[in-house]
């Protein structure tokens, strides 16, 4: 068993976690710069090995620190260029950690892609598969059956006993590729406002504080929130009303390779479908929303 991080690395993972949150798309080179900036003394395996407790990659194409089980059945992605139009169309799901001052905890939550909501989370103290099949079953048991799911590769998504939870209701299984953290865009912006809007401010202290303010956060997230992409309705009002939401996963590289006119940069980047600044990263693409490119901060938001 790993032996529980001292208080020097609980602050360092603080710092990592709050500036991944801020810019996802950092790897470990920039992380390192970033705590040394901050006058931490410390090289990259060091900042790598920070970043898989934490289970982080950056979105940029590279190692993914989700790694997994050699013996775990990895599943093909199935959702680029698939339209989102209905609740219940596709789900997914994602682990994040989030720190105390004497520890810290990983949260898992299963969301809707039609309308955002949060359909079910779980916390645990370990980063194993048992939360995670537990949310999972929430969910279903609360929400009916999606017709697809979507995870990353990491070890929890990929065991038997998630897996099996899927297949006997006949979901279609969908995993990000590797090195591509906005395949699961979705989740990766609810971290990010839960984190920023929430656990930031409230520094909650212990695991109880942090669950009953979880809770809070997650009715007020589906609820009362406005979301900008929905028009500024709430996640339950497009969940229950089947309408004002969507998504697309939007990958033209992908589709000029179709075409059979590809160049070698398209072959191995991705393009946004947003300004110009977020060229070569995938994009989520709400299918009401007029006038785009929009800002991807602003997509999901």
């Amino acid at each position: 068993m790993a032996a529980k991080p001292n208080e020097q690395e609980l602050t360092l993972l603080g710092l990592i976690d709050a500036e991944y949150t801020r810019h996802p798309f950092y790897g470990s080179r920039k992380i390192k710069i970033y705590l040394r900036g901050l006058g931490h003394k410390i090289n990259r395996k060091r900042v790598q090995r920070l970043m898989g407790i934490l289970g982080l990659a950056g979105m940029a194409p590279g190692p993914n620190t989700s790694r997994p089980h050699p013996q775990h059945k990895v599943y093909p992605y199935l959702l680029r260029g698939v339209n989102v139009i209905r609740p219940n169309q596709v789900w997914s799901t994602d682990i994040t950690y989030i720190r105390l001052p004497r520890g810290f905890m990983y949260l898992v939550a299963v969301i809707d892609w039609y309308s955002r909501k949060v359909l079910s989370w779980r916390l645990s103290n370990t980063l194993d598969s048992g939360f995670c099949v537990d949310c999972l079953e929430q969910a279903l048991q609360t929400c009916g059956t999606p017709e697809i799911f979507n995870t990353d590769q990491g070890c929890q998504f990929t065991s038997e006993a998630f897996t099996c939870v899927l297949l006997k209701k006949g979901i279609a299984i969908s995993m990000d590729g590797r090195g591509r953290a906005l395949d699961n865009i979705f989740v990766e912006r609810l971290w990010r406002s839960v984190k920023h809007e929430d656990v930031y401010l409230k520094g909650y202290a212990t695991m109880p504080d942090l669950l009953i303010g979880l809770t809070e956060y997650f009715v007020l997230y589906n609820t009362k929130r406005p979301h900008q992409s929905l028009s500024y309705d709430t996640p339950d009002q497009v969940y229950r009303t089947a309408s004002g939401g969507g998504a697309r996963i939007v990958d033209k590289y992908y589709e000029k390779r179709l075409s059979g006119h590809p160049s070698e940069k398209e072959k191995t980047h991705l393009e946004i479908e947003t300004k110009k600044e977020t060229e070569n990263r995938g994009s989520a693409v709400p299918l009401h929303v007029k006038g785009y490119p929009l800002k991807l901060n602003a997509l999901l938001s």
